[in-house]
């Protein structure tokens, strides 16, 4: 049996036989910023090569433990390009490694439609049969979503695991939850995800108890009234799947009272939205110095981090980052992630993030578009004005960046890593806020500075001027403060 493996320091962290431990960031001088600690963490714990893969029981139900290593891809071109496809591919293999696996091989065909019993066709099937052999693969990821009967048909042939692109990204989502809220959306949508494909893995899911069902080979103790094992699990997990959801409607009810708090404090909001690994949490700390999470991964933020900031003309408002959008993003992720997401729905400008150095941009902005517009559609409201911002233009291909000015002429292009364009998105964020729509014109006593302090703050200021008696100002500002600032206004 191999000895485990420990590190030089003296605390490390037990993986089940395997310690691995980082060096510690940050020194007492310089106190390490919370995303530097989170990605200290998140960077500590990996997923070990070798640790087996068999399945294991859930502590409700028995499901599989993602637990992916040594991977073949397998993709179904059905429109577009060959390009789409190929990026459509590579961006799986990406979402693979994020979950901790090795990428061995990919494997694309071309057909009108997918198979309905085993996506790829039966020949494929075969062929793909042989590369898993030769190849020692463990596990198989589908680029689109299978139905339980392909994923059933796929595993008897292939003989090892096999799971679409929506397991994938849940089993990433899982990872790196880290707020109670969080955590408890992932799990909705695992449970939400997984109540259709309840099956028999290993036969551990065909027990059966009652009725004739043991009349062959079940014998004594079979027979009788009684459910199926599959029916016993499914009553457990919509019997959590509510508990759940009562849990998150508790939560979404703190959020809204934030929410209306900061609207009842005229404090305009503003939510970064976009692709994942656009370079949403950069550019957030860019703005605003939050110093949340950053990560080269694929959805490393899932939890919304809000900031408050001023604008270059003085007025305060809130910027919100927000968990990434992905191409064909599992539903069960939308739906359950519909608190977090309508952030972006009530926000009152949207900065949609794009990356610069992606190969294909332009399809990244159609992607998240769709995806907000079915957010919008289900609050009941209007999208709320964008402001376009193509971000990592120090990495970007020159062409690729020419043909993106061109295209997104509105857009502004800067870089979070080294600075390049943040003043300008600033500046255009300040110009874009919604406008105070009560103009009023009043001497403050200079006894009353906090009423003109929430001036500046909460209002356009278009004029002022100090006098022996106070400071007569004349600005934009919204109700409540028109009504506190009545008592010194000039009729």
């Amino acid at each position: 049996m191999t000895e485990p493996l420990r590190t030089d320091t003296d605390e490390a962290t037990d993986l089940g036989g395997v310690y691995i431990s980082g060096d510690p960031i940050g020194t007492p001088e310089q106190a390490p910023s919370t995303g530097e600690l989170e990605l200290e963490e998140r960077s500590s714990l990996r997923r070990v090569a070798g640790l087996s893969t068999e399945l294991t029981e859930g502590y409700e139900v028995e499901y599989r433990q993602l637990l992916l290593e040594r991977v073949v891809l397998v993709g179904v071109w059905t429109q577009g390009s060959a390009e789409h496809a190929e990026a459509s591919v590579a961006e799986l293999a990406r979402l693979a490694e994020t979950a901790g696996s090795q990428v061995l091989e990919a494997l694309v065909q071309r057909r009108q439609r997918p198979d309905q019993s085993t996506y790829i066709g039966s020949g494929k099937v075969r062929e793909l049969r042989d590369i898993i052999v030769s190849t020692g693969a463990d596990t198989v990821i589908c680029d689109g979503e299978l139905s339980p009967g392909q994923l059933r048909n796929l595993e008897e042939k292939l003989k090892v695991k096999t799971i679409d692109r929506t397991a994938l990204i849940l089993d990433i989502f899982a990872q790196h939850a880290r707020s109670k809220e969080g955590k408890a959306q992932v799990e909705l949508a695992q449970l939400n995800y997984l109540v259709p494909r309840l099956r028999g893995w290993g036969q551990t899911l065909s027990r059966q108890a009652g009725g004739r069902a043991g009349g062959s080979g079940g014998g004594v103790g079979l027979r009788g009234p009684g459910e199926t094992k599959l029916e016993t699990d499914r009553r457990r997990i919509n019997k959590r799947i509510a508990k759940l959801r009562r849990e998150l409607t508790e939560m979404r009810t703190v959020r809204e009272t934030k929410r209306g708090r900061r609207i009842a404090n005229a404090v305009p909001s503003v939510a970064i939205a976009g692709y994942t690994n656009a370079g949403k949490s950069s550019l957030l700390n860019a703005v605003t110095g939050a110093g949340v999470l950053v990560q080269d991964a694929l959805f490393a933020t899932l939890d919304p981090t809000t900031r408050r900031t001023k604008s270059p003309q003085g007025r305060t408002y809130t910027l919100t980052d927000t968990v990434g959008f992905v191409r064909h993003l599992p539903h069960q992720l939308v739906e359950a992630f519909r608190s977090t997401l309508e952030e972006v729905a009530e926000a009152d400008l949207l900065v949609h993030v794009v990356d610069g150095s992606d190969t294909m941009p332009e399809t990244q902005v159609i992607a998240v578009r769709e995806v907000l517009a079915d957010i919008t559609a289900d609050t009941g409201r209007e999208m709320p004005p964008e402001l376009l911002v193509v971000n990592k233009i120090d990495d970007a291909d020159p062409i690729v960046l020419t043909e993106l000015q061109g295209e997104l002429s509105d857009a502004l292009f800067v870089s979070a890593h080294t600075g390049v364009g943040i003043d300008k998105l600033r500046a255009a964020i300040g110009d874009r806020l919604p406008k105070p729509g009560i103009e009023i014109e009043a001497l403050v006593p200079y006894a009353r500075g906090d009423l003109l302090a929430k001036v500046h703050e909460q209002g356009e200021v278009l004029g002022s001027e100090h006098g022996d008696e106070g400071t007569r100002v004349r600005a934009l500002v919204y109700g409540d403060l028109a009504a506190a600032l009545e008592p010194y206004a000039r009729h």
